[in-house]
């Protein structure tokens, strides 16, 4: 294929993406807000969340500029600004989403408040969803393209690759288009981990402390106005539920594409005898231009819900439809991408790339990572939806008090990690035979190909659990809370499923780095074996298999110690404002959007440094089969981790809402049973929203700087230079 239909075909995809999220953009911006009260709230909320993710973006510019500088100098220039076009392309992403969101929720509340209709609510607040959707697929496809045309064709790195020319940097560091690749891979990593991270800790801290206080000891509403911490709680949506997602799918997206085209890369460096020029061409565009494809498919998805005359009152099928027509036109367009670009191949060329089945073999790897990410999903919302056992046992456990409430919910949770286990399992090793470690790679492409439409889906929940807040601080009536609290428990579910989806592509995509991470130190005359039992690896392996623990605890750790200073806040207001919890008179709520945001960005920077250093300093102290093994064992006990947090939490929560909305007879709002649903939907909160979504950014950001630092972990590395002296 050649270089301009690759182009026409991606730019389409991007274009066509950015005009419909413009276009989807300010159509919400044109509809109604609502009465003076919703406008007030929603100008605080949009304030606050502004205010926040302005001073972060300045406090991880400068770090990124840091990054960008000891890369340049390091590594190359080339790969410094991949990583700036990465950072760029992820941060606009997360604040164009922020941006949409600060402006649906109110809108969504209105919407409600005039027709009384599901199904009208649930099309606004998808619309709002559909921009951080669109904005994610198009925004990570135009910077792979930008480095793909600038770097990889008009600077000739790809032909270097293709030919067999090999550069090296000032102290004698291969420099090659992998490099780049993984530069903007890292850029988005970056920005993904300080989004999740950040935005994590000040959604969950605002949430706990309104709570812990207001609902736990005042015994009032949610999002009750006498709350001062409900303005905090509703801006920590926006910038981690809506921000925070968008980054980290953006660049869980990028982490696949950029797998597939690294290992297609790596393997014709070390093999190329056996591999042919066009074969490998085909391998290294395959991935972009499917991906691009699956951007399409997502807008004709999208636009099938969007230009529904009638919507129906069941929102999660409403929602499914739409996934599964995304879905499916890409795996059309895959198998007619697959045919025109492979089966002129000779049976020779496909043989010798390991292709099983044919020309079908790229397409059929991708596909057991579009079926696996379906019935990951599935298995999530089996486990948290209160349509199904798991989550209504929780409910009922709340008769018997908050101690068999909080160990229903751990039961489920641990036992929700076996099926999506075998399930990637069952992919990872049909991928692989279909088409090698490049079919892994494949399966992680397939299964976020069609992420536009995900994102869609997991964005509009925290805009329709926004809405509900107004909603509740506006004095609206029952009908409009009960609407957008429907379709805030469809939000949690497939929140849950897109997490599922998340976990599933990073295990995939950092498999695939991991081969290419091997490459980087293995000389090409040797067969790529990583012996487990050899005591470094070993080594790697078990303190690997702490990593995500030691991680998850420290983002534990940095949202109760913010939520301790919000409910102490919380309670002196309630003690000392007179007037305050009669309705007389408002609280200060800026106080509180202020613990919130310099708790985040104070300890955001712990978490987030732990992450990208660790495997750094361990590369210089124990060389390059130490974090081997680390990478191993950090991917696999942050599989399940991510998997037990994300699905405990949202069956802890969709519990709390089952007995809201009287699922579980004689309990209703305000009883015993109720509050101690809400302990257990506390307790799933830094679970579910921080911890979970922040562990597939940690092994893909320690999978690509292992990928960019392994030739010099085996070069210079202390526990190598300690066996040359006594040698």
């Amino acid at each position: 294929m050649s270089l301009v239909i690759l182009t026409i075909i991606v730019s389409f995809g991007v274009i066509s993406a950015l005009t419909y999220a413009a276009v989807n953009f300010y159509a919400v911006k044109r509809m109604d807000e609502g009465t003076d009260r919703m406008k007030e709230i929603a100008a605080a909320i949009r304030g606050g969340a502004a205010t926040f993710i302005n001073y972060e973006y300045r406090v991880v510019a400068m770090i990124a500029a840091v990054i960008a500088v000891v890369l340049g100098v390091m590594i190359t220039w080339q790969m410094a600004v991949a990583f700036v076009i990465g950072a760029i392309m992820s941060a606009l992403a997360g604040y164009i989403g922020m941006k949409i969101a600060t402006y649906s929720n109110v809108r969504v509340t209105n919407k409600a408040r005039i027709t009384r209709s599901l199904g009208e609510t649930l099309k606004v607040a998808y619309r709002g969803g559909t921009v951080m959707g669109l904005c994610v697929g198009g925004f990570a496809l135009l910077g792979i393209l930008i480095v793909y045309l600038v770097f990889g064709q008009a600077l000739g790195q790809m032909n270097d690759i293709l030919e067999g020319i090999e550069h090296v940097n000032w102290w004698g560091l291969p420099t090659t288009f992998t490099i780049t690749l993984a530069g903007y891979a890292l850029g988005c990593s970056i920005i993904a981990m300080f989004n999740r991270v950040g935005g994590g800790i000040y959604t969950k801290a605002a949430d706990m402390g309104a709570d812990l206080v207001g609902k736990t000891e005042y015994d009032i509403p949610e999002d009750d106005a006498r709350n001062p911490a409900t303005i905090a709680d509703n801006v920590g949506d926006n910038v981690g539920d809506v921000a925070g997602l968008g980054s980290d799918l953006l660049e869980s997206y990028v982490g696949a594409i950029m797998s597939a085209v690294i290992l297609a890369c790596e393997l014709f460096r070390s093999h190329h005898t056996d591999l042919s020029k066009t074969m490998v061409k085909a391998m290294i565009n395959f991935p972009l231009i499917f991906a691009a494809g699956g951007l399409v498919a997502c807008v004709i998805g999208i636009m099938s819900l969007l230009m529904k005359k009638k919507i129906s009152e069941n929102p999660h099928k409403e929602l499914n439809i739409t996934t599964w027509i995304s879905a499916g036109l890409t795996l059309v367009f895959g198998a007619v991408l697959a045919w025109f670009m492979f089966s002129d191949m000779s049976a020779v060329e496909l043989k010798n790339a390991n292709f099983l089945a044919g020309w079908l073999s790229p397409l059929l790897a991708a596909s057991m990572g579009v079926i696996g990410g379906i019935v990951v999903g599935m298995f999530a919302e089996y486990y948290t939806s209160y349509s199904y056992k798991p989550t209504k046992l929780i409910a009922e456990a709340t008769r018997q008090g908050v101690a068999l409430t909080v160990t229903e919910g751990l039961s489920v949770g641990m036992k929700s990690t076996m099926y999506p286990c075998v399930t990637l399992g069952v992919a990872i090793l049909g991928a692989y035979q279909l088409a090698g470690m490049y079919g892994v790679a494949m399966a992680a492409t397939g299964m976020l190909s069609f992420v536009t439409a995900t994102v869609s889906v997991d964005t509009y929940g925290p805009i329709a659990d926004n809405a509900g807040g107004i909603a509740e601080m506006s004095f609206l009536d029952n009908e409009v809370r009960q609407i957008t609290d429907t379709l805030d428990a469809v939000g949690n579910t497939t929140a849950a499923i897109g997490k599922g989806f998340a976990i599933g592509s990073a295990a995939l995509a950092a498999l695939s780095m991991m081969t290419s991470y091997l490459f980087t130190f293995t000389p090409p005359s040797e067969r790529i074996i990583l012996d487990a039992i050899q005591p470094l690896t070993l080594v790697g392996l078990i303190v690997g298999g702490a990593v995500p623990f030691m991680f998850s605890g420290m983002l534990i750790d940095s949202v109760t110690k913010t939520a301790r200073l919000m409910v102490v806040e919380v309670r002196r207001q309630f003690r000392d404002i007179k007037g305050l919890l009669e309705g007389e008179v408002l609280p200060d709520y800026q106080t509180c959007i202020a613990i919130s945001s310099k708790g985040a960005l104070k300890e955001m920077r712990k978490a987030s440094l732990f992450a990208v250093l660790f495997p750094v300093i361990s590369g210089f102290v124990f060389g390059p089969l130490f974090v081997a093994g680390l990478l191993i064992g950090a991917t696999l006990s942050a599989i399940m981790l991510a998997i037990f947090t994300g699905n405990a939490g949202g069956a802890w929560d969709n519990a709390k809402k089952f007995i809201e909305v009287g699922g579980v007879e004689g309990i209703g709002r305000g009883s015993d049973e109720h509050n101690h649903a809400i302990v257990g939907d506390t307790i799933g909160d830094p679970l579910k929203d921080t911890v979970g979504p922040s562990l597939d950014i940690l092994i893909k950001i320690m999978s690509v700087i292992s990928l960019v630092m392994g030739v010099v972990f085996a070069r210079f590395n202390l526990l190598g230079w300690i066996q040359s002296l006594l040698s």
